[in-house]
């Protein structure tokens, strides 16, 4: 196994500016062009205040910096959230990327993006703050359900492609939080301690992707790694991210994480939200001013900051036509609140995610989907509507009613929200079946009669979790176990014992154990529906009667036990830095159930179809060596185009052999020789494909030299191992369709 050490980088310590354009997109070339010109216009305060927030009492929006005249700069605009826009009205209320990640399907994955970034682009928003990139490192980290998932391959390609979409509508793109900030509890005091091999290999990767984006901005985290602040890490900053990456945007602070003004010394870019404390001084501003008179800072710098920053706002064309800001994110009593309606026909797309995204765990006797069963049962409040409504708890801190996102900064107003009964009630009307339902969760002989003699009956059980700062049940942020929320297996278990077409659809925000019913013989169906915006209860019941044929895969893994998982939050109270230390290095969710040889309830990439998949001719073409496959450590040595080229065709053929037309998601896994010392298998590829029923189609995927290549420490570059790999194609982490091998020397 590989062996975890403290993550010393290997290079010198400097300031990183634009030294070189290799690896530099053309894009970049032309926005830097713009933005010297622009900046050798500005005196140093000006420079200065491009850097620095205006404060959280100041301006329209969650961001905001202040216009400069004398290069008809309006300001910016910045604004939560990654699944919509944040504090206003007449927006859509989007699936979280968890539910995103569960699509394993890059069309929507683009698609969500550009139909988001459409809604902040009419809200005036110059620079939407997400997506959400951190791993599922431990399954109850409070924000994980923001972003999408446990493995940085799936997590990689959904931030690609949602950057890729977001940008390419005008709207600056943010990859968030950099890096290893994948708990809440004691984000601010914390010290992630990663080994250098594991930072490359899993935490880095969503964000190499984001840059191979174009990502405009990366905002750094509260937590320090390895005993230095995130917002003044030269390592990681200047280091992993400017210098290796090669990023040409600009690093932001996360809210009220900037800790000193020679915090630019190390890579910060901007200060947000601009303020120290409540409206008073700033590390930026005047007194980055200050420590260029003193001598503490290079004026060159801040013509970094300022030029980086700008780059950013030309790169969109956000120079020409972009609309004001018609909204007031601090004050719903404004004026400034135009109420202007941005969502479009976004409702359409939020319910084919939505579909998609619903995972089928558990279909015994093919009771699903439904054929005009004559009776239904809907237990749970998680089926039903927030009596006061579906925005009546502050960034939706309550769990009552259908959950649809979780809490804090990552959520955004519902413009409505369908409740599962309501859709369940609707769809009934025409099929003639009779609907009975209880919403409470406690009232178990109420659910019990209720369920009795019904031909169906569902029970909706949740999960929630979110931001640090906001107190929901006994839960500040991470949720405190694993369970489901309100009692829900004594839920499942009171209906199960009285009906025997018992159908679970669970709502939450990541894996529950599922042990106390999941193998109940009168449970005879599981469904995982997620977070999956405002249309969740129509999603759901466009796969409940077959309308669409699941295809939802798990982005992470379900166990039979929480002891089983190689990595918990640490909800430990320190009056010092609480130190938390990545001892399993590589081994996180699948890859280490594989090593352990732990047989987990549903295995990620796991879900059922209404029709079946047969997988054959598996062909492998290319011959890559071993050795190394990047330039030694410098600039954009990770970004190198040999690095990423695809040297290795993997091509099979996919025959769907049931009786219905659907979408089969095929994934391919690595399985490294033994000098690798990695996990057993590694995600590297996937696809979605709809496949007609009875037909075939033949399916290719590409592996480049980075694929192939392990980070080796001492020489600081990616190499790829001698020996023989195995190339497993299949339908999950677990179930193997095809295999090979494919031999490096």
């Amino acid at each position: 196994m590989f062996a975890s050490r403290l993550f010393v980088f290997l290079i010198p310590i400097f300031l990183c500016e634009r030294t070189s354009a290799q690896g530099v997109s053309p894009e970049w070339t032309a926005a830097y062009s713009k933005a010297e010109q622009a900046v050798s216009q500005l005196s140093l305060q000006e420079k200065a205040s491009l850097a620095t927030g205006v404060g959280d009492f100041t301006g329209q929006c969650i961001g905001n910096t202040a216009a400069i005249a004398n290069i008809t700069f309006p300001g910016l605009c910045l604004e939560d959230s990654a699944l919509g826009v944040r504090d206003t009205d007449g927006n859509s209320a989007f699936p979280a990327g968890i539910n995103l990640a569960a699509t394993f399907n890059r069309t929507l994955m683009r698609q969500r993006g550009i139909a988001m970034a459409q809604e902040f682009r009419g809200k005036g928003v110059n620079v939407q703050l997400g997506p959400y990139m951190n791993l599922m490192r431990a399954p109850e980290s409070g924000r994980a359900w923001e972003g999408f998932g446990a493995d940085p391959f799936l997590s990689g390609e959904g931030a690609y492609e949602t950057i890729m979409g977001i940008q390419s509508q005008g709207v600056q793109a943010v990859a968030k939080h950099f890096i290893n900030n994948e708990q809440e509890h004691s984000r601010m005091t914390s010290s992630s301690n990663v080994d250098d091999r594991t930072e490359h290999e899993l935490y880095l990767h969503p964000f190499l992707r984001s840059v191979q984006a174009n990502v405009a901005a990366v905002m750094c985290s509260y937590n320090q790694v390895n005993g230095s602040y995130a917002c003044e890490n030269n390592a990681t900053l200047n280091g992993l991210l400017k210098t290796e990456l090669a990023f040409q945007g600009y690093v932001m602070s996360d809210w009220y994480a900037t800790h000193s003004t020679t915090s630019a010394n190390s890579g910060l870019d901007m200060t947000m939200p601009g303020d120290i404390f409540l409206g008073i001084g700033s590390y930026f501003g005047d007194a980055l001013v200050d420590a260029v008179n003193d001598g503490s800072v290079n004026e060159s710098r801040v013509d970094n900051m300022a030029t980086r920053i700008l780059a950013g706002w030309y790169l969109l064309g956000q120079d020409s036509g972009y609309p004001p800001v018609n909204f007031n994110a601090k004050d719903p009593l404004s004026s400034e609140n135009r109420h202007v309606n941005v969502q479009g026909d976004h409702a359409s797309l939020i319910r084919t995610i939505g579909a998609a995204s619903t995972i089928l765990l558990k279909n015994q006797g093919g009771i699903l989907p439904l054929n005009k069963p004559s009776s239904i049962a809907v237990i749970g409040s998680g089926a039903g509507s927030n009596p006061l409504g579906p925005n009546a708890c502050l960034d939706r801190s309550c769990d009552i009613g259908v959950l649809g996102m979780g809490w804090g900064s990552g959520s955004a107003n519902y413009p409505y929200l369908i409740a599962p009964l309501d859709s369940i009630t609707n769809r009934s009307q025409a099929d003639g079946t009779k609907v009975s339902s209880s919403l409470s969760d406690t009232d178990l002989s109420e659910a019990a009669s209720v369920a009795q003699g019904k031909d169906v009956a569902f029970v909706f059980i949740t999960a929630d979790s979110g931001e640090d700062g906001y107190l929901v049940e006994g839960n500040t942020g991470d949720r405190n176990d694993l369970q489901a929320w309100h009692g829900g297996d004594a839920l499942v278990e009171a209906v199960a014992a009285v009906n025997n077409n018992t159908i679970v659809v669970v709502n939450a925000v990541g894996p529950i154990i599922v042990n106390a019913w999941i193998e109940h013989p009168n449970v005879t169906a599981l469904i995982w529906s997620g977070l999956p915006g405002q249309e969740a209860g129509n999603a759901l019941v466009d796969v409940l009667y077959g309308v669409h044929n699941p295809s939802g895969r798990l982005p992470f893994t379900i166990a039979k036990s929480e002891e089983d998982y190689p990595a918990k939050v640490d909800a430990s109270f320190s009056l010092t830095i609480l130190e938390i230390p990545y001892t399993e290095g590589l081994f996180i969710d699948y890859r280490h159930f594989d090593a352990a040889n732990i047989t987990p309830s549903f295995e990620f990439g796991f879900g059922l179809s209404y029709t079946t998949f047969e997988y054959s001719g598996l062909d492998i073409a290319g011959q890559p060596i071993s050795g190394p496959t990047s330039p030694p450590y410098g600039f954009g040595s990770s970004l190198d185009s040999s690095l990423h080229e695809n040297v290795v065709n993997v091509s099979f053929s996919i025959q769907n052999t049931g009786p219905l037309p659907g979408h089969e998601v095929p994934q391919l896994y690595l399985a490294p020789p033994p000098s690798a010392d990695s996990p057993p298998r590694l995600l590297k590829g996937f696809d979605c494909v709809f496949v007609p029923a009875g037909a075939s189609v033949v399916v290719t995927m590409g592996l480049s030299r980075y694929d192939l290549s392990i980070w080796n420490v001492v020489e600081q570059r990616w190499t790829i191992p001698s020996g023989d790999f195995g190339i497993v194609v299949g339908a999950s982490s677990r179930d193997v369709r095809l295999s090979s091998e494919l031999t490096v020397v």
